[in-house]
């Protein structure tokens, strides 16, 4: 079984950036298709009522998990890749056997 350690990392290093750069428009999108999945539900100008304020909210979280799965297998990926690759770089060459004639 191989190592799961760089794709691991990876996924880490995924998540501080996605922390770090997309998740207020993560959930400033996804508040964004709360209210028009409301306002497509219950017409508009919405009301304040608390299904609505729950789809909104709904949105705003299913923005955030969704982008920050995607960051986080996206980083996975990629760390499984760049652990691969070194470990083919680290890795001895074969002797290869000389054919006598």
């Amino acid at each position: 079984m191989q190592k799961k350690t760089p794709a691991v990392v990876g996924a880490i290093l995924a998540l501080v950036a996605f922390g770090l750069v997309a998740a207020i428009p993560s959930a400033l999108y996804g508040g964004y298709a709360g209210v028009l999945l409301a306002g497509g539900l219950f017409g508009t100008p919405l009301p304040q009522t608390f299904l609505v304020k729950a789809l909104i909210s709904f949105g705003s979280i299913l923005g955030i998990v969704g982008v920050g799965s995607l960051f986080a297998v996206t980083g996975g990926v990629i760390g499984s890749a760049v652990g691969a690759v070194s470990h083919l770089a680290l890795r001895k060459p074969e002797a290869v056997p000389v054919a006598k004639e």
